[in-house]
């Protein structure tokens, strides 16, 4: 059933939450812990009967490793991923043509302490471990709730889900994909091109041991038909199959046979070689941004905000930091108070980094771009954004906040690990008293001088990005920039 947008709203709403997430994968889940530890009240609701089944978008950057450590999940994702594999390209024959490595090395230092290959994982374990916490900070996802029909008025939105089902929010996301129906309802139009007319076909296979070895990510460049690689998935007994084809008019045929048959065709493989296909699809690969990212009290997030090439290894990272970018800023807004005009900086900030990437995701995919520390987003940041202000030491407001070691070997991100802001004060500044009016999302750390930061204040917002930054006698210009973030004198607001 095609989504439709009403004017005013009509009955009773059966259920309330303050926030309303539209979709399950990555994006909605990650967006769903975040407020869950919030003490922010958010509803899941999932079109599909389960969680999403498909390896898709296996590889985390460093970046979304640093999201996934702040929403207490990174130790599962370690343990269930390994490092990007290097590449084996093969000849025709069945001969080794030799290793290829898709990745410029990068090296983990102590300011970015997830730097180095990308962590392999398929996306449906990912999802599985966001689910997991997000069941442990008391949240839920109703499955088999498509959303029918939805209604903005000043005060909220309401929703009809297909069984009948009328939801009240306060604010709804739209974190339901690349063909979103939210983002149709609302009409939102989404600019692009596509990346490469000749369709793609992705699939999850399990493979005869003594056929492939799982040491390597392996590439088949010989068929005139198109390239195939098989990448292991760590964790599992799988691999994910990518086939581009040189033929535009091609229809893949993503049937088990046809999937076996391919495989035969372009490889020194044997079709009985796999053993199982667990899930297939094919898509022409392009590049999509949404006109905006937000209309009154509903936002877009994720595909539904922006589609990638899966060869820049960009989309579901994207996503994830979408996510996190909004969580905060709804926090703020529905426990303390804060300016509902805060929730417009989310577009403000995230539409550029989104577009950003989707320009180095196509670069990626034509050969224009090498996989290396542009792909791994530890370089954004929001310099010059409608939230930063300042600059100290070697450090300019909106630029991540890099790690460091401590006395006791902790970390600096040990500190920002939590909903809550930081205040750091290095150097000089941390001889003085830097936070004369402490607030409950705002903690102070006082630390001798990491070289990563230098001399000053830096006040670090929850998503990990130098919010304000400045010298030890510029109290006065930190507590108004902080006033914004919360209603005067009121502590905290549920």
């Amino acid at each position: 059933m095609e989504l439709n947008s009403v004017k005013e709203t009509s009955g009773c709403a059966e259920a309330e939450t303050s926030v309303l997430i539209v979709g399950a994968g990555p994006t909605g889940l990650a967006l769903a812990c975040d407020l869950a530890r919030r003490g922010v009240d958010a509803l899941v609701v999932e079109r599909a009967g389960r969680l999403f089944p498909g390896s898709r978008g296996k590889g985390l950057q460093p970046r979304t490793l640093e999201v996934f450590d702040d929403l207490g999940v990174v130790g599962a994702v370690l343990a269930a991923s390994g490092p990007a594999p290097v590449g084996m390209a093969w000849n025709a024959d069945g001969s080794r043509l030799g290793p290829y490595d898709m990745f410029e090395p990068t090296e983990r230092t102590e300011a970015e302490p997830y730097a180095g290959r990308p962590r392999m994982i398929p996306q449906w374990r990912t999802q599985e471990i966001l689910h997991a916490r997000l069941a442990e900070l008391g949240g839920e996802v109703q499955f088999d709730s498509a959303v029918a029909e939805l209604a903005q008025d000043d005060d909220g939105v309401t929703v009809r889900l297909h069984d009948g089902r009328r939801i009240r929010a306060a604010y709804l996301v739209a974190a339901d994909g690349g063909r979103s129906t939210v983002r149709g309802a609302l009409g939102i139009r989404m600019d692009g091109e596509t990346v490469d007319p000749a369709p793609m076909l992705v699939a999850d296979v399990r493979v005869r041991p003594e056929a492939l070895d799982r040491d390597n990510w392996h590439f088949f460049p010989q068929s005139k038909d198109g390239l195939l690689a098989l990448c292991p998935l760590p964790g599992t007994d799988d691999f994910q199959l990518m086939a581009q084809y040189a033929d535009e008019s091609a229809t893949p045929d993503a049937s088990p046979d046809g999937v076996r048959q391919l495989v035969g065709v372009r490889s020194h493989l044997n079709p009985e070689d796999v053993t199982d296909v667990l899930w297939t699809s094919d898509f022409r690969p392009r590049a999509a941004l949404a006109e905006r990212f937000c209309d009154g009290r509903v936002f877009l997030a994720g595909d539904a905000a922006h589609v990638h090439s899966p060869a820049g290894g960009q989309g579901l990272n994207t996503s994830v930091q979408d996510a996190y970018n909004l969580g905060w800023k709804l926090g703020q807004v529905l426990r303390y108070g804060a300016d509902p005009a805060l929730l417009d900086t989310y577009e403000q900030e995230r539409r550029p980094v989104a577009g950003h990437m989707l320009g180095l995701s196509t670069k990626v995919h034509r050969g224009e771009q090498q996989r290396g520390a542009a792909t791994q987003q530890l370089g954004l940041g929001y310099r010059g954004g409608p939230l930063s202000a300042g600059a100290a030491g070697v450090l300019v407001a909106g630029d991540r906040a890099p790690d460091a070691l401590l006395a006791g070997g902790e970390r600096l991100f040990d500190a920002y690990r939590g909903p809550h802001f930081t205040l750091v004060a290095v150097g000089a500044a941390a001889e003085q008293d830097p936070a004369p009016h402490q607030r409950e999302w705002l903690r102070t750390v006082r630390v001798p001088g990491p070289a990563a930061y230098g001399d000053g204040l830096f006040l670090v917002r929850p998503d990990g990005y130098l919010g304000w930054a400045g010298s030890g006698g510029a109290g006065g210009e930190l507590d108004a920039y902080v006033a914004q973030f919360a209603e005067a004198d009121v502590p905290a607001r549920r």
